[in-house]
């Protein structure tokens, strides 16, 4: 077969597969081109999950009738700042939107209508169907004076059948598209977007009227009010780089990674960076299968990063990753130890509700002939094995009398009361009560001791009486060599030994016997996923951890209450002391309105 030139409709469809994969991909799209046009608020309507139906609706700056004529054809913008040779400056993106393709491509596909006027001018409608362009032609879109846009989307596909096959469940494809606002949304707490699905209100988000003081709100309002309740700013800057944004709290975790959002210059992106770099920051905090939620805003020069490496804008490629990463972590890890002990409110919830009597279950409170009779109803009501009539553990409490300083109440730990069952410290706080554990909170004491011993002495080696080579692909070689001082610092001296082995003569003593190869190799995919070697450091983070514990004031152990408090003061002092090595807590609050309504008080 000859080499031939492709049919422009070809050509126009091939683009439009690049940046319209689904409905949600061409939400996308018109959203970002209102942004981009100034706007403040922005309405969108979808139709049988955008396959029959999407509108966008702005009060941005509008189009003239010629302009609209330009931003059906290929490869037209507004959006690209001309250098000082005369030609396109491609390094200098500042808008989400630049190629001139979206609109294009989204009528090669389907019947798509736009109505928009400016401020001083009149209002114009062009239709695009298949491809085929009519207009631009007057239209009495809004009055005289309000500028905007309106883009409606009607029979997304139809000169693409084939697509509709590969379309999802309605309920799929408005998941979709919800995310897609959501997610441009956070990046623009100062504009308002309302989301209708087949009739309904699905996203109602007011302005918050100012783009870094309303964050907070912004992300409240979308990832839950929890995350406000439960979330640390973060703010940093490194050569011109700036990170902001919130990260949640540790003991404030999730399943998976879906509560993760990384924004670079105010585009939404999905970047294994940010997953590699989070895993990094909080695994001194969280078990390997828990996950943080956080929001994070990359601030930098457009030179700094290539918004190019994919169609449709949702990767992105920095000029030093080394830097990012760093910056991430560094932020991060600043932000946690500012913490300090403090741990989520949803921790006191779930305590609570647990707490709190089944459906079918007697309430906690009820008026009771006797006092007896109603101990008892608060005791079946408990389920608690300690009122249970069979098998029940003996009652192993001791109360610490009052101190004489009332003033130590108002510390934020409050005071040692009691100690139950050798293994929960009970203390009084001005306004409610803490129970601790106090194995999980010596552990983290104790652990945070040792960490600063490695960083202040570094970690012995041990030097192996045959070194050890491990065969490895020669991309992994240059990996690990390029690695080799840092590895060093950890306690693991390599190097090359040949183009596709590397030789270990050292590694960190406190490891004791392992497994080298795998280690070397688990060092390999680490490098090669986020640019560092988590797996050597974790291994010694679950080292210490294991050796904490051993270490630590174990469950059955009987304090007095000198040692209690101390524990308390301690745990104060630490920063990270809410939770212990896996994430859990190591204590709970309930402030005294809680257990008031639990107990029918309130």
């Amino acid at each position: 077969m000859k080499i031939r030139r492709l049919a422009e409709g070809t050509i126009n469809r091939i683009a439009a597969g690049e940046v319209v994969e689904r409905p949600a991909s061409a939400v996308k799209e018109l959203i970002e081109n209102a942004l981009d046009a100034g706007a403040t608020r922005i309405e969108i309507a979808t139709g049988n999950g955008g396959a029959d139906l999407i509108v966008v609706e702005d009060d941005g700056e509008g189009m003239e009738a010629e302009e609209l004529r330009l931003a059906v054809e290929r490869h037209a913008t507004s959006k690209l700042p001309i250098g000082g040779d005369g030609t396109d400056d491609l390094s200098h993106i500042a808008t989400l939107g630049f190629r001139g393709e979206a609109l294009p491509s989204i009528g090669a596909v389907a019947r798509v209508t736009i109505a928009s006027r400016t401020k001083a001018g009149e209002a114009h409608e062009i239709r695009v169907d298949g491809g085929t362009v009519r207009g631009p032609a007057p239209t009495g879109f809004r009055a005289p004076g309000q500028p905007g846009t309106r883009v409606e989307v009607r029979e997304l596909f139809f000169a693409t059948p084939a697509r509709l096959k590969f379309l999802k469940s309605t309920r799929s494809e408005d998941l979709a598209t919800t995310d897609v606002i959501k997610r441009l949304a956070m990046a623009r707490p100062d504009v308002a977007f309302t989301l209708t699905l087949d009739g309904r209100r699905a996203l109602d988000l007011v302005s918050e009227g100012d783009l870094f003081g309303g964050r907070l709100k912004r992300l409240a309002r979308i990832m839950g009010r929890e995350f406000g309740e439960n979330a640390a700013p973060v703010n940093a800057v490194r050569e011109s780089v700036r990170m902001a944004g919130f990260a949640g709290l540790p003991t404030y975790n999730r399943a998976n990674a879906q509560m993760q959002y990384l924004f670079v210059n105010g585009r939404p992106v999905r970047d294994k960076l940010l997953i590699g770099a989070v895993r990094g920051a909080y695994a001194d905090y969280l078990a390997r299968d828990r996950h943080p939620a956080l929001a994070l805003f990359l601030d930098c020069d457009p030179a700094f990063v290539d918004v190019n490496v994919h169609p449709a804008k949702t990767e992105v490629r920095f000029r030093d990753a080394g830097l990012v990463r760093g910056l991430i972590v560094g932020s991060l890890k600043a932000t946690l130890h500012e913490a300090g002990h403090r741990a989520s409110t949803t921790v006191a919830g779930a305590t609570l509700a647990a707490l709190r009597p089944q459906s079918g279950v007697t309430p906690f409170y009820r008026p009771a002939s006797t006092p007896s009779s109603g101990m008892m109803e608060a005791a079946r009501s408990f389920h608690a094995p300690l009122f249970s009539g069979n098998a029940a553990p003996m009652l192993s409490a001791r109360v610490e009398e009052a101190p004489a300083d009332a003033s130590q109440l108002e510390l934020p730990l409050g005071v040692a009361r009691a100690q139950l069952h050798e293994t929960y410290v009970i203390a009084q706080t001005a306004d409610g009560i803490v129970i601790v554990d106090q194995h999980a909170a010596h552990e983290r004491l104790v652990y945070e001791r040792m960490k600063q011993a490695m960083e202040s002495g570094g970690i012995a080696r041990q030097p192996l009486l045959i070194p050890e080579v491990v065969e490895l692909d020669p991309s992994e070689v240059d990996r690990i060599a390029s690695r080799a001082a840092e590895l060093a610092e950890l306690g693991l001296v390599i190097e090359p030994f040949g183009p596709d082995a590397v030789m270990v003569r050292e590694v960190p003593a406190i490891l004791g016997q392992m497994d080298t190869k795998s280690l070397i190799r688990d060092l390999a995919d680490d490098i090669a996923e986020s640019g560092s070697a988590l797996s050597l450091k974790e291994r010694l983070e679950e080292v210490a951890g294991t050796l904490t514990c051993h270490t630590s004031v174990r469950a059955g152990r009987r304090l007095n209450a000198e040692e209690m408090n101390a524990l308390l003061r301690e745990m104060e002092a630490t920063p990270h002391s809410g939770q212990c090595n896996h994430g859990r807590p190591t204590y709970v609050e309930l402030k005294l309105a809680d257990i008031e309504r639990l107990f029918g008080r309130r």
